[in-house]
């Protein structure tokens, strides 16, 4: 029996007059010409932790659409979002791809996010763009440590989500559990709109909407890849106890939506049972709720098994926001003119950038110029592409709500707004606004972790890169690469905001830091892979920090001749533990330092630039083993300069004052310390927690799931090399581990010997750090 006899079966059958029968068809091909109305539009992102089934989902989506014509495998390395070699090979997804689909005649533009913890800046940057999420479980483990951190990055941005168990069919499922982590892990309340049904979870027929009061039902000896299914009328009648059940739910979930929603409430004193209430009223109320972040719908599946795809991409559509249900504060600034957010770029084959764009407001046409107004500087959109994972197709205009990839820009970068020339015009006095109060802002106390005015600037906020925690040299194979392996350099780094490139002053060495050993280890498959350079990289090393526990002043003075002119600089300062370690900048001035710059408030400005760059240069090597300095005030007292002083020297003096202040306070080194969380069986439970005390690991909680056990632990990033494969090992592969960088932390007086010498390749001389005076 065709859906389409299906769906006339359900509309003519005796089922209670307030359920509203959803019209569905077998699946709208790619070609099929969605409605340009931006409240069909979705622009939608699949987060999850690693290994729950989010690119497994997204194949599904994109088969049921008729995007594609094949059921693409991860382990197969054959799906549409998982392109690069380097994904393929591992089985992961290590970029953020964007896909469109068509679905019920609107349009979707998804993303597949990493659940890695080293390639969390692609969560990141594609949360900022949308409107909504699918949160995605795995229903045998609940919320697990990734899910906790990229659901903090979508509620950051306040983008609504649905949450997806997948893998219902694995053992030890248990949804209630689910729901339970839920509640503890992420601090929401989840109501379950759809539930499995059958002789047991491993074996689930389908699911029941208790929305619709529907059921789903998949024969997948008829149809093994889960494309045909039969929907059925929920009835007291036939159903029995399951009908009885989602009565009981449907009513719970009306009773919750009453509360936050005025309609529906009025709609339930009108009635004399709840069980009469509109299947259309129950999901726009749903709807709204979801959208408003008051409620969290839930439903399940289990992707790899076919079943329960299509009710999830329903209810993206059903419950999700469009663009033009998202509010933005900073629209205001533009009007009906172009606002745009680059918020990834990536290289063609000829290494040309391509910038992905999210339309907020206004027309990009191709082949118009934009202005950026982060870099102050106007481009030409050469070419304008709908972004079809890998591949592309040129569109000659994008409108709100559209993300797209723009060829040609040569100065634009991840986080850069831009919009048309008409309306920089009209912004410019709103861009100075914003330009001082920015540079005031990096002066105070601001929190860069609060987002509360994340959207009300002209200038969208850009990207937070976390600071990374591994860091090694990187050699060309010979002299005639280097040319070769600066050009990968320049260009992965372009793309990645989180891989950091520096050349250290004193070696000349060229030095990578990253997020992660699988981070670095990528990085250097990739510059083999695509720019076919054999670099050399060195030993994984740890991104150490430095600070201070006591307040020291000091004055120094420098004097030099420059071009038969003498140069004077006599620099009064203190250096000091911080007492607000969100401040953006470390230097601060006193009231009086004013009348130590008797000139004119061109050459005033000058001179404190020159102090603050010398500064923030000083504090970026610190004594101990040259990693920066952290959590320290300098505050300038004085500044005794000749009227014609070069700046130069003047830096010079702040620097060598700087550093002979920091020689002389006591010196601590600090670590990065993880948040490590092993799941391993409570067989080998026993042998985890030995391992991890002699890694100076505090336990922070273990508890009992089924037949494991989950242990939460801080460790410091030093004992954790390899530690993957030792877990491995000892626990003969039955454990899953995932961790995140938490904090740093003060090391004892041995474990900082350990660390210089092994940073050195010396033992430490005690005399080493007793320089002060």
């Amino acid at each position: 029996m065709t859906l389409l006899k299906l769906n006339k079966l359900f509309i003519n059958r005796s089922l209670r007059s307030f359920i509203t029968p959803r019209k569905y068809s077998s699946f709208h091909g790619a070609n099929n010409k969605a409605t340009e109305d931006v409240r069909d539009l979705r622009n939608i992102g699949i987060i999850a932790h690693i290994d729950a089934g989010k690119t497994t989902t997204t194949e599904r989506m994109l088969y049921y659409s008729g995007f594609t014509k094949h059921l693409g495998d991860v382990d197969h390395g054959d799906t549409v979002t998982d392109y690069m070699e380097e994904e393929r090979n591992r089985g992961i997804t290590i970029n953020s791809a964007v896909v469109t689909y068509h679905w019920n005649k609107h349009r979707v533009n998804l993303i597949d996010t990493p659940g890695h913890v080293d390639f969390t800046i692609e969560v990141e940057r594609s949360v900022r763009v949308l409107d909504g999420a699918v949160t995605i479980l795995d229903a045998s483990a609940g919320v697990e440590a990734q899910t906790v951190t990229v659901w903090k990055q979508a509620s950051k941005h306040h983008v609504p989500s649905l949450i997806y168990l997948n893998k219902l069919d694995k053992m030890g499922v248990s949804v209630e559990l689910c729901l339970e982590s839920i509640r503890q892990r992420l601090h929401i309340e989840p109501f379950l709109i759809n539930f499995p049904y059958g002789p047991d979870l491993q074996k689930f027929q389908g699911l029941v909407d208790i929305v619709e009061m529907a059921k789903y039902e998949w024969d997948l000896a008829k149809s093994p890849d889960g494309r045909k299914f039969s929907v059925h009328p929920l009835t007291e009648k036939s159903d029995g106890k399951i009908w009885e059940y989602a009565m009981k739910e449907r009513s719970n979930l009306i009773g919750q939506l009453s509360n936050t929603d005025e309609k529906i409430a009025d709609e339930v004193l009108l009635v004399d049972s709840i069980d009469k209430i509109k299947t259309e009223f129950v999901r726009k109320a749903l709807r709204n709720a979801t959208m408003k972040r008051q409620l969290t719908p839930v439903l399940c599946g289990s992707s790899l098994k076919n079943k329960g795809v299509q009710p999830l991409m329903n209810a993206i559509y059903d419950y999700l926001p469009s663009p033009s249900d998202r509010e933005f504060p900073f629209l205001e600034y533009y009007g009906s003119d172009l606002c745009a957010y680059a918020f990834k770029t990536i290289h063609d084959q000829q290494k040309n950038p391509q910038t992905f764009f999210r339309i907020y407001s206004g027309i990009m046409h191709s082949g118009s110029d934009i202005q950026n107004l982060n870099r102050h500087c106007k481009e030409k959109v050469k070419t304008l592409s709908r972004i079809l994972a890998n591949d592309y197709h040129r569109i000659t205009a994008a409108h709100q709500g559209d993300i797209v990839c723009v060829s040609g820009l040569t100065e634009t970068r991840t986080g850069d707004t831009v919009t048309s020339k008409e309306r920089l015009a009209r912004i410019r006095p709103m861009l100075r606004q914003y330009e001082h109060r920015h540079h005031e802002e990096e002066d105070s106390s601001h929190d860069p972790e609060s987002h509360d005015d994340l959207d009300h600037d002209v200038v969208l906020a850009g990207l937070q890169v976390p600071s990374p925690v591994y860091f090694c040299s990187v050699e060309p194979p010979s002299m005639a690469s280097q040319k070769d392996l600066d050009l990968a350099l320049e260009c992965l780094q372009r793309e990645d905001p989180s891989l950091k490139v520096e050349v250290n002053q004193e070696t000349g060495q060229t030095i990578l830091s990253g997020m992660g050993e699988l981070h670095l280890e990528v990085i250097k498959h990739r510059i083999l892979s695509e720019f076919k350079v054999d670099a050399y990289m060195g030993p994984l090393q740890i991104a150490y920090r430095e600070t201070i526990e006591d307040k020291v002043t000091h004055t120094e003075t420098l004097e030099s001749t420059v071009g038969g002119s003498k140069h004077h600089a006599g620099i009064t300062l203190t250096v000091s533990p911080s007492t607000d370690t969100n401040r953006k900048r470390n230097v601060l001035f006193k009231p009086l330092e004013e009348k130590s710059f008797m000139m004119t408030p061109k050459f005033r400005k000058m001179y404190k630039s020159a102090i603050e760059n010398a500064a923030k240069t000083s504090l970026s090597y610190g004594p101990i083993l040259n990693f920066p300095v952290i959590n320290v005030d300098v505050i300038i007292h004085n500044a005794d300069l000749s009227f014609d002083a070069s700046p130069n020297v003047v830096a010079a003096a702040v620097s060598k004052c700087i550093y002979s202040a920091l020689k002389r306070a006591t010196l601590h080194l600090l670590e990065p310390v993880m948040n490590l969380e092993i799941t391993a069986n409570q067989d080998f439970s026993s042998t985890v927690l030995h391992d991890l005390s002699t890694r100076r690991a505090k336990i922070e909680r273990v508890t009992q799931k089924d037949d494991m056990k989950v242990i939460q632990a801080t460790v410091p990033l030093s004992e954790l090399r390899h530690y993957s494969n030792t877990l491995r090992k000892i626990t003969h592969g039955q454990t899953s581990l995932s961790m995140e960088f938490s904090h740093y932390e003060e090391m004892s007086e041995a474990e900082k010997n350990k660390a210089i010498e092994e940073v050195t390749g010396f033992p430490v001389s005690p005399e080493l750090f007793d320089s002060k005076e």
